[in-house]
């Protein structure tokens, strides 16, 4: 949770966790579709539920406890089609030479069998 807070601090976007009350997630959801806040960062509340189907970019942080059913349902989520034609981009951000790092290859793999493609790019410097 600490990750999302410093997340949440860092980009000025609100933060909807599982403490979030149904009423404010409800209202930032629709602030959101209605462009009032460029963005929000979510726990693991946003694989329930949630429909945001314009969202453009989704940037998954941390991935290392989520299945790869999870990952696979955010993703189909952020690529449905948009009501203007445009697409989307999914990002997944891992820490090398972690226990992250294996957890984001099976992802990868499995989302490469699913008929997904994947581009890895590494940042060394951050």
């Amino acid at each position: 949770m600490e990750q999302l807070d410093a997340i949440a601090k860092i980009t000025e976007l609100p933060l909807i966790t599982g403490k979030t009350k149904q009423a404010d997630r409800d209202r930032l959801y629709q602030a959101f579709r209605h462009k009032e806040i460029p963005g929000l960062i979510l726990s693991r509340v946003g694989n329930f539920a949630v429909d945001l189907p314009d969202a453009e970019v989704l940037i998954q942080v941390s991935g290392k406890y989520g299945s790869r059913q999870e990952e696979a349902q955010r993703l189909g989520r952020i690529l449905r089609p948009k009501s203007d034609g445009s697409t989307a981009s999914f990002y997944t951000l891992v820490s090398l030479q972690t226990c992250d790092e294996d957890f984001g290859r099976h992802r990868q793999l499995f989302l490469t069998e699913q008929g997904y493609n994947y581009r890895i790019e590494v940042q060394k410097d951050v």
